[in-house]
């Protein structure tokens, strides 16, 4: 029963990066959203990627894997979203 709940929530977690994606879409802009935040939460998740696909965890595993693929979508309209301010001369 715990794996199932555990399972279940490593599906639905990475989930809510979708409507942070869909926001930043809807907006046109991720100006509000710190490049460094999303940049170092990305390399993380992906630095985490190998140990986990070694894990014997099968929840630790999914998780990685969904949220790797999830925030990586994320960083994408961060980076494709930016907008810099118009330069004053």
């Amino acid at each position: 029963m715990i794996k199932s709940i555990g399972m279940v929530a490593s599906v639905a977690l990475p989930l809510f990066n979708l409507p942070l994606i869909l926001k930043i879409r809807r907006r046109g802009s991720s100006k509000d959203i710190s490049l460094t935040w999303a940049v170092g939460v990305w390399a993380c998740i992906v630095l985490m990627l190998p140990s986990a696909m070694v894990s014997t965890d099968a929840v630790f595993r999914v998780f990685s894997v969904v949220n790797s693929v999830l925030f990586s979508g994320v960083l994408i309209y961060v980076l494709r979203y930016r907008k810099e301010p118009p330069r004053v001369e």
